[in-house]
């Protein structure tokens, strides 16, 4: 059994940083104080298979339990992701095959490993106790629930008011992360602010089944790249996987008023600190250009380490702010004397689409040796002589001919 620490001034930290809800608050202060190694439940659902800098967030808050050594429950839901959570949904969400759940799944614990310790946390899958439910015992945990209670959760109601479908099957899925708990005998859960429902269903289902009721901490959502909550299924994140170079550009692109956000939610800068960026920067004291190069090297430090961290600081300034090409640059050897510009995007795996290649060149993205692709037409001349392809202000590859 681990020493369990009961720091005040951590505690304080843990109940406070990004926190939303604490419930309850004088429950969860006694255990935590208690001495007693807790059971800490977070479950995620596999809907994509890149762990993004939002729902990292709150995993990172799973090494803090572990610090003060509670017992971390990592439920993965390969269950619950067929199913389909619609807690930050705004419309129906598409049911996954049991295939897409699998394949997402992949590498799923590796990327986790880099937050917190998964040697030292209780991993379970979802599957082990939902697939085995009857429909009585659905049935009695649906009974601790009214419908009214269901559809007056804010996206529900409004789908609901708008005359939009919501199908029973996205109303069970509270009583299935509730029912989570009940079979980990969860003491504490922990989740994004829109899992307050699905987390509170734990407790009326814990209590039905004669356990004593979780507490629960919900903490911020993080918001993504186009100004929506992170969410993978809208493309707007930044992975942790993700190269240290696009991790480092994304973040330079970011709006000014979300760098505060990140820095409490992503990193370990005292509250303090970012408390005085803040003010700084309304000051005009501080330019954010220099807090986004401070945040966006902590946070490739936190999961590529110090070397790539420098590494892609030095890769912005040189393509982004002296606007030089970098100094190792993919390189693809082609066979043929002239190619379309969108072909040769697509060969050089610049463009995932044709479509994007056209948008990228209507927007002027792309350039030829410096000089932009105005014309989705043109006919690019292919020789021995090194040529440079660039999308963006970050992405590079050197074409030579045969």
């Amino acid at each position: 059994m681990p020493k369990i620490i009961t720091d005040k001034n951590k505690i304080k930290e843990l109940l406070t940083r990004g926190v939303v809800d604490v419930i309850v608050k004088k429950s969860l202060e006694k255990k935590l104080m208690s001495g007693k190694q807790l059971r800490i439940k977070h479950g995620v659902d596999p809907t994509g298979p890149k762990i993004h800098l939002g729902r990292a967030s709150t995993l990172r808050k799973l090494a803090k339990f572990q610090e003060l050594g509670h017992k971390v429950v990592l439920i993965i839901g390969d269950f619950t992701a067929l199913i389909g959570d619609a807690s930050d949904k705004d419309e129906e969400r598409t049911m996954l095959t049991r295939a897409q759940v699998k394949e997402n799944m992949k590498g799923y614990l590796k990327q986790m490993g880099n937050i917190f310790n998964i040697e030292k946390a209780e991993i379970h899958y979802n599957s082990e106790w939902l697939s085995k439910l009857n429909y009585y015992d659905i049935c009695r945990q649906a009974n601790a629930f009214s419908a009214a209670q269901i559809l007056d959760r804010d996206n529900f109601s409004k789908r609901f008011k708008a005359g939009e479908r919501i199908s029973l099957r996205e109303m069970f899925y509270p009583l299935m992360q509730g029912y989570d708990s009940v079979a980990i005998k969860s003491d504490i859960e922990i989740g994004g602010s829109d899992q307050l429902f699905n987390v509170l269903a734990g407790r009326e289902l814990q209590r039905l089944y004669k356990q004593e009721p979780q507490d629960i901490i919900t903490f911020k959502l993080m918001d993504g790249i186009d100004g929506r909550k992170m969410s993978t299924s809208w493309g707007n994140v930044i992975c942790v996987v993700e190269d240290p170079k696009d991790i480092y550009g994304k973040i330079m692109s970011m709006r000014d008023e979300i760098i505060a956000q990140y820095f409490e939610l992503a990193t370990d800068i005292f509250l303090s600190e970012i408390k005085k960026y803040e003010q700084e920067m309304k000051a005009n004291k501080i330019n954010p250009r220099d807090l986004k190069m401070k945040l966006a090297r902590e946070i490739v430090r936190i999961y590529h380490g110090d070397k790539k961290a420098k590494q892609a600081e030095e890769h912005f300034i040189k393509t982004v702010q002296k606007k030089e090409a970098p100094d190792e640059v993919r390189s693809k050897k082609l066979e043929v004397r002239s190619m379309n510009i969108i072909n040769l995007l697509m060969e050089v795996k610049l463009v995932g689409s044709k479509g994007e290649a056209r948008r990228l060149i209507a927007q002027n993205g792309i350039k030829v040796d410096g000089k932009i692709v105005e014309d989705a037409n043109r006919e690019i001349k292919i020789s021995k002589k090194e040529m440079l392809l660039q999308r963006g202000k970050r992405q590079f590859v050197k074409v030579i001919g045969n």
